[in-house]
């Protein structure tokens, strides 16, 4: 068993895929109209559905806002080092809504970024074998 994707839903197409493959650097993957169903499915990622976990983003046409609820936590992100993936982040526009740090009571340098419609996503540095 592996994991496929993880589905967000999200308002607006246009501006979430703009933020996960311009701002987070994933690939569009493919994508999908549902004329009769009145939503669209974009499937982003940095690999190939068949190896790697991917995003779902899912269009409802006439849905103009989602509640996020007190359930979703976040989706996390490796990347070589937070504070330069922070800085290329905020430069391509993103919203650093916790800058890179150690985390409390942690030496784990993390940091969030939120995408267009308030979901959270954390960036880890890269764990390195000693």
């Amino acid at each position: 068993m592996r994991i496929l994707h993880t589905m967000l839903r999200v308002v607006d197409l246009e501006k979430s895929l703009a933020f996960y493959t311009q701002v987070l650097g994933m690939k569009l993957l493919r994508q999908k109209d549902y004329p009769e169903g009145r939503f669209t499915l974009a499937f982003v990622g940095f690999g190939d559905e068949s190896s790697e976990a991917v995003l779902e983003l899912t269009h409802n046409w006439d849905t103009k806002s989602y509640e996020l609820g007190t359930a979703y936590g976040h989706i996390a992100l490796e990347v070589d080092d937070v504070y330069v993936a922070c800085e290329r982040i905020r430069a391509a526009g993103g919203n650093i809504v916790r800058p890179a740090g150690p985390m409390k009571h942690s030496t784990t340098v993390l940091a969030f970024v939120e995408d267009p419609d308030g979901y959270k996503i954390e960036l880890l540095t890269a764990k390195r074998a000693d």
